[in-house]
This record gives structure tokens, C-alpha cells and sequence, in this order.
């Protein structure tokens, strides 16, 4: 199974968006997939239901960190290479979708209570967060495999 479907699993399980990205993830990056569930809970909906970034964006940002971020000051070169791959990842992310914000890809406001119950009954996050999700662990599966040569 690749990473990607990987992801969908978890997100189909009942894990959040970033959650199901991060801990995709974690394990083989140094982190227990425990820890990495906890780290990523509060960026599912947009960043705690506000529809703002897109937790499977969000829960790649914080893949990519853990793989490429910078651990000291004087490295200098790590900020940059990870600051250029989140670029590509969202840039690749908007060609996709034409967005990284939440409630632009699901079309509801999840902060709103009435919208929230609204993107539950039309099962938004059962018809459209799936392939966020998917995509976002695809896309850093390829940026990966670009970059090192393993995802």
C-alpha cells in the first residue's frame, strides 16, 4: 500500500485530516505515530474546524519539516530547502485544487455551528476530504522521490 492510500485509510478510519497525513509519516521520520496523532489533532477542519489552511496541507508542512527542518541555528541551508519544498507542496496542492484553504475545498464554513452540521449531512468529509488527503500524501511521495530518491 502506498503512502498515499496509506493516508486515506487513516482519514477513512476516523483519524482528521493532518493527523492521518503526519502519522502516515512519523514512524519512519523519528516520531512515535502516537505523538505525531496528538501534534497534528488540533489542524484537522482547517486549523481546529475554522477553515482556514487545509489540514492535509498543514499535516504535509509538518512532514516535511520533520524530514527536511532545520535543528540548529547555523544551519542555515535546511530552513531553505524546507521552506522550497512547502512551496512546491502547495503550489502543486493549488494546481490541483485551487486552494489550500478549507472551507474554499469543502464549500462550508466549519467555525459557523449551522454550516458545520450543513458539511456533516451533504458528507463532504466522506465525498471530498478523502482526496485532499490522498493528494497531499501523493504529492509528498513525489516531491520525496524527486528530491532523495525515497518517499
Amino acid at each position: 500500500m502506498s503512502r498515499a492510500e496509506e493516508a486515506k485509510k487513516q482519514f477513512e478510519k476516523g483519524f482528521s485530516c493532518a493527523p492521518a497525513v503526519l502519522s502516515t509519516y512519523s514512524e519512519q521520520l523519528g516520531l512515535e505515530k502516537a505523538l505525531a496523532l496528538k501534534i497534528a489533532c488540533g489542524f484537522g477542519g482547517g486549523i481546529g474546524r475554522l477553515g482556514r489552511t487545509c489540514g492535509a496541507v498543514t499535516g504535509a508542512v509538518m512532514v516535511i519539516g520533520l524530514k527536511h527542518g532545520q535543528v540548529n541555528l547555523a544551519d542555515e541551508e535546511s530552513r531553505q530547502r524546507t521552506h522550497t519544498l512547502v512551496k512546491e507542496f502547495v503550489d502543486r496542492f493549488i494546481a490541483l485544487y485551487g486552494s489550500i484553504e478549507c472551507r474554499e475545498l469543502i464549500g462550508y464554513d466549519l467555525s459557523n455551528s449551522d454550516e458545520l452540521k450543513l458539511a456533516r449531512e451533504s458528507e463532504v468529509f466522506q465525498n471530498k476530504c478523502p482526496s485532499f488527503v490522498y493528494d497531499a500524501a501523493r504529492i509528498l511521495e513525489d516531491i520525496f522521490l524527486q528530491i532523495d530518491g525515497a518517499a
